[in-house]
């Protein structure tokens, strides 16, 4: 669990389950549930129940993050490719080989060379580039400038992938609509959800680097300075003592 708007870890617990959310939930007290704005997650849904079934937790608005409502149209866009290319024959095979990274990446993010690569890549399957269209059209969807405009692209997008006899554009309309509030959400309050990712970048960081810890505790210190409180300044140093870890021995020159 981290503060939203600064970045700094708050909490950690073992697993994704509900009850690994309402064990945080226990540790607040009712002015701090009530100080609570909103909650930014991604779209697993026990998440979201442990927030919506805590009473004191019902004016606060839950919000997904725009990266996981992406990952699901990427998802279903990469089945479509394997289905394309590497379930249509040798030929084909040939063709989609290696082309995985430059399907899934952003138009606005590929050279020339790869847009003229993925024009002709996407000439062989009307339906992988009506796919792609719509992951490129639901990235646009998420910068909306507000809630109606969102939505009225999520319609679009709702429209376009509604036909049951495409399975990963049907799942990724399911997907969409169940948690359209929370997506919706995204245009109303515009929280800063790339700390949420970069939380997530440093702790898998950490974990790696790390040859064990005493405890949750340290665990939870050693993440709070490495992501909410770098010493680069003599008010980082300040930050850094005031988490109750002994600074490293100062040097005496020889």
């Amino acid at each position: 669990m981290s503060n939203v708007e600064t970045g700094e870890p708050l909490w950690i617990g073992y697993g994704r389950s509900e009850k690994t959310v309402a064990q945080w939930l226990t540790t607040l007290t009712a002015e701090q549930k009530t100080a609570i704005k909103l909650a930014v997650m991604d779209m697993h849904l026990p998440f979201a129940n442990a927030i919506r079934n805590d009473p004191a937790l019902k004016h606060v608005a839950i919000v997904h993050d725009p990266f996981h409502v992406m990952k699901r149209a990427t998802e279903a866009l990469d089945e479509m490719r394997r289905a394309a290319f590497f379930r249509a024959g040798p030929e084909m095979r040939r063709i989609g080989r290696g082309t995985r990274w430059l399907v899934l990446r952003a138009w606005e993010k590929c050279s020339e060379a790869d847009q003229a690569k993925l024009k002709e890549l996407l000439s062989h399957n009307q339906l992988l580039a009506r796919a792609y269209q719509i992951k490129e059209e639901l990235c646009e969807v998420l910068r909306a400038p507000d809630r109606e405009s969102m939505a009225l692209g999520l319609d679009r997008i709702a429209r376009r992938t509604e036909r049951r006899c495409h399975v990963p554009l049907r799942k990724l309309h399911d997907s969409l609509e169940g948690h359209r509030a929370a997506i919706l959400a995204l245009g109303e309050h515009r929280p800063a959800a790339g700390r949420v990712e970069a939380l997530n970048n440093n702790w898998e960081s950490l974990v790696r680097r790390g040859r064990g810890y005493r405890n949750h505790d340290h665990l939870l210190l050693k993440l709070r300075f490495m992501t909410a409180n770098p010493i680069r300044s003599d008010d980082g140093i300040k930050r850094f003592l005031a988490l109750g870890l002994q600074p490293p021995p100062s040097r005496k020159a020889a």
